[in-house]
């Protein structure tokens, strides 16, 4: 919808250009006159006065001259508006009998379109003298011809016309004859020779006059003849034609030597006087090479061929001659009938060999079109192919505008051959055909397409800087610098990622490197936007979004929970002597800050004090009794627990376990095996003592894990915002955010031991994984 508003004002503009221009066409043409044999580069006027133009519009609008023939005789300055001959006119040449002699020319302005009619008159001078066919001629007159008796003469030719053309005829003095200028209807002057007195042969038979032509020049030029005239004896009749004028039609495509008319004259003498032979009279050059005349029969055949766009007709004049020296003139009109055997012309006289895509109506080429024939031989149609976006349109006369009816779109088609075919209405119809190739230049009217709207990059934690981590590719439909795609990176959408930091972009080719090494357990995965952006004027862009998924690597070893590895004092799990097989002693609590397999955990019994009495659950790191106890075995035990991840190559971390065996948890205190005795012995204020000592560990160990817990559980809250927080004490920041396929993959209830404190069960989370949010669940801390 927008384009159709946009071409109808540009339709209305040309229908207001055509207006304009018709208007002008269609006036009064200008005329210049000029003296044949003028030397080229003569001043013949100044057209930007005479067309009322502007100085320098001509140039501005590409002026220039065209004749009707084709031939440029004429040349326009631009610059200053003069026009001026091409070359020396020569008015015989151009017109030959023809007056006036007149040049048609156009003037043609190709922006806007606009057409000025011109005609320049060749005048005449005189530089032609009056010429005789031969330099004799023979002239029989019977002897009983009367005074007053008129003898037609051989007529002089003068090429130039009017007042320097043949204007009269002179004899040589002599007392029996004298010359009449005679004017004929087609403007030719004929010599007649006059008899003045009775002849009489026996007193002089023959007579030797001049006979001169002069031309109306200044000074005049003239030619001469000898005329010999014979006294003949007497012959009263002159031979007479059946039927004259005689009128004929030959078409022009006639073979040679092929028969015209046959002509007769009949003479009532009888004789040699009654014998009649025929002949071409007062014929030009023209109808002597055209037309052969049998003396005999009178048969007129072709001899030339014929054009009829040269000559449309030919008056030949014929005579027949009886033996008696006697004549008699006939006169036959040939019409030439005109044949199609011209095909059209096509001549380009403006041609744009590109246009600019999304271009509204644009003239694309002006040209003309002639046909030489006549009637519907010279009538033309000219078309060009339907399914072509572009238009012919007629200006004026002959002349044409191919446009491009709507705008073009080069992603489309870039090219365009166009066929003009111009043919006539004759029989058989004959057709010119021009080849005009239109190329679309480009506009920068794509945007870059992204080969998808999204991009999902894996990358390694603890990459090298500058490792290349993938590419874009976007595509622009356009051509040169229109499609010249440059990437760059768009500001992120969340202010503290610091993308700048973390990757870069190649512009030429979209590859993008990561800057630094990333790591996993800091930043899982972050996304950004990138964009391409053409060269052209102005630039168009197009955006992709791009998701980079940091891939986890085995960099983290085991990190022990329960029990504590800070130094203080060890935690002792005290487990009675008459607990079962497969006794839960306690659980090691273990976490991995990697994810997957690399923070799948296994537990192993590294050392004990006892082998065979304990052991360790591989998959929950639970530590069970392994047979009954009994008497003999030793009272305080010390376990090494090993938990070793499922990393490539796999990361390790050790616990040691203290574990005494009491007889039952009502005793105050547990009491070492061998001072048992001297404990019975012992002051009372001693066993008191050492009761409180207990409690004051009991206590502080107590508010120990208490403090460890409130501060992981502030930290979680603080990072998930309203969750527990990662502890600011012995446990790493980085594992926030841990697989849960780790120690705590199954529901279970274990007892923590603290020394001094009764047994509490925790309830474990099935699928539970570390997350300070997690541990600050546990029951009793």
């Amino acid at each position: 919808m927008e384009t159709l508003e946009r071409i109808q004002p540009n339709r209305q503009v040309m229908v207001f250009i055509l207006m304009v221009f018709f208007s002008q066409a269609l006036a009064e043409p200008i005329r210049y006159s000029v003296m044949e044999e003028t030397e080229s580069g003569f001043f013949v006027a100044h057209l930007t006065k005479d067309l009322g133009l502007e100085i320098g519009e001509l140039a501005a609008r590409s002026a220039r001259v065209v004749s009707d023939d084709d031939k440029q005789r004429l040349q326009l300055d631009r610059q200053t508006g003069d026009l001026l001959l091409r070359e020396k006119l020569d008015r015989e040449e151009l017109c030959g009998p023809i007056e006036p002699c007149v040049l048609h020319f156009q003037v043609f302005l190709e922006t806007p379109v606009q057409f000025f009619e011109g005609e320049l008159s060749i005048q005449d001078v005189n530089d032609h003298s009056p010429v005789f066919p031969t330099g004799e001629m023979l002239l029989k007159i019977p002897e009983n011809s009367q005074p007053g008796t008129l003898f037609p003469l051989k007529l002089a030719q003068d090429l130039d016309v009017g007042s320097n053309g043949l204007q009269k005829y002179t004899i040589s003095p002599n007392s029996h004859f004298h010359v009449l200028t005679r004017n004929h209807s087609e403007g030719k002057k004929y010599p007649d020779l006059v008899q003045d007195k009775p002849l009489d042969r026996e007193e002089q038979p023959e007579f030797s006059l001049t006979l001169t032509a002069l031309d109306g020049g200044s000074p005049p030029k003239s030619g001469t003849i000898t005329v010999r005239i014979l006294i003949m004896d007497v012959n009263d009749n002159a031979p007479e034609f059946v039927h004259t004028p005689y009128e004929v039609q030959v078409l022009e495509n006639n073979p040679l030597d092929s028969p015209v008319l046959s002509v007769s004259a009949r003479d009532v003498d009888a004789g040699n006087f009654g014998s009649v032979s025929y002949g071409l009279f007062q014929a030009s050059d023209e109808i002597k090479q055209t037309f052969s005349i049998n003396e005999v029969t009178g048969e007129i055949r072709l001899t030339k061929k014929l054009d009829f766009e040269q000559i449309k007709s030919y008056h030949v004049e014929i005579e027949a001659i009886d033996g008696g020296g006697l004549s008699g003139k006939g006169t036959v009109f040939i019409d030439v009938v005109d044949v199609n055997d011209n095909a059209p012309e096509l001549t380009i006289s403006s041609l744009i060999s590109s246009v600019p895509e999304n271009a509204p109506e644009t003239v694309v080429s002006i040209f003309r079109i002639r046909d030489r024939d006549s009637g519907d031989n010279g009538k033309m149609i000219c078309s060009i192919p339907d399914n072509l976006p572009f238009l012919l349109k007629p200006t004026f006369k002959n002349f044409y505008t191919l446009v491009t009816e709507r705008p073009l779109d080069r992603e489309s088609q870039a090219e365009y051959n166009i066929t003009i075919t111009v043919t006539d209405l004759g029989t058989p119809r004959l057709k010119t055909q021009h080849n005009i190739t239109v190329t679309v230049s480009d506009v920068n009217d794509n945007a870059p397409a992204f080969s998808q709207a999204a991009y999902t990059l894996r990358v390694r934690e603890n990459n090298s800087p500058a490792l290349h981590i993938g590419s874009v590719s976007a595509t622009d439909r356009d051509s040169g610098a229109n499609a010249q795609v440059t990437y760059s990176l768009l500001p992120p959408q969340d202010p503290q990622l610091p993308l700048a930091s973390l990757v870069s972009i190649n512009a030429d080719n979209g590859q993008l490197f990561a800057l630094r090494s990333l790591d996993f357990e800091a930043l899982r995965a972050f996304e950004f936007r990138v964009g391409a952006a053409d060269r052209g004027s102005p630039a168009l862009s197009s955006q992709a979004l791009v998701r980079v998924l940091v891939v986890d690597d085995n960099d983290n070893s085991p990190f022990v929970l329960y029990p504590l590895q800070n130094g203080s004092a060890p935690c002792t799990e005290l487990v009675p002597r008459a607990a079962e097989a497969g006794y839960l002693v306690t659980k090691v609590v273990a976490v991995d800050g990697d994810s997957g397999q690399n923070a799948w955990l296994s537990y192993q019994l590294l050392k004990a004090t006892e082998p065979g009495l304990f052991g360790v659950w591989a998959h929950s790191g639970e530590v069970r009794t392994a047979r009954l106890l009994s008497e003999r075995d030793a009272v305080k035990h010390r376990l090494v627990v090993l938990v070793k991840d499922n990393g490539e190559p796999p990361l390790s971390a050790s616990v040691t376990l203290h574990v005494l065996l009491v007889d039952g948890f009502s005793q105050p205190y547990l009491p070492l095996p061998d001072a048992a005795a001297a404990e019975a012995r012992a002051d009372p204020l001693t066993v008191y003592l050492v009761v409180a000592l207990a409690s004051v560990s009991s206590l502080f160990l107590f508010s120990v894990l208490v403090f460890v817990a409130v501060r992981l559980c502030r930290r979680s809250r603080a990072a998930s915002g309203g969750g527990c927080s990662v502890p600011e004490g012995p446990f790493p920041g980085h594992l926030v955010d841990v697989s849960g396929a780790g120690t705590l993959s199954h529901s279970y209830q274990y007892d923590v031991c603290l020394t001094g404190v009764p047994r509490t069960e925790f309830p474990i989370p099935k699928n539970w994984r570390y997350d300070p949010a997690h541990f600050c669940d546990l029951k009793g801390l």
